[in-house]
């Protein structure tokens, strides 16, 4: 499943390791607690009615994950797709849109 985030979106990583059994009120109080973010506001996904939680689980192989326990980062979609794909967050050459519109 491919995720298009609107271009407004803020997303974090709570980088090290998480314990995913925690459910939605765990990573809650986290997000609210250690992150100190506002859960409601964007750091988790609202919908109004209840949280959204994804999750996913490799079958083969690892993420390319920040093992820094105490950092939180912002990435862009773009970081996000990278990391779902399998590769770092952090890449090292990025070919980046063309914004002039000119040939000549």
């Amino acid at each position: 499943m491919k995720i298009r985030f609107p271009d407004d979106v803020r997303i974090y990583i709570a980088c090290g390791k998480t314990d995913m059994r925690k459910s939605i009120d765990g990573l809650a109080a986290i997000v609210s607690e250690s992150l100190h973010l506002d859960p409601f506001e964007n750091a988790l996904f609202w919908e109004g009615d209840g949280f959204l939680l994804l999750y996913k689980r490799l079958e083969n192989g690892i993420f390319q994950w920040p093992r820094t326990t105490e950092d939180v980062r912002e990435i862009t979609a773009q970081q996000y797709r990278w990391l779902i794909e399998g590769l770092t967050i952090d890449q090292k050459k990025v070919i980046h849109k063309v914004e002039n519109k000119r040939i000549l």
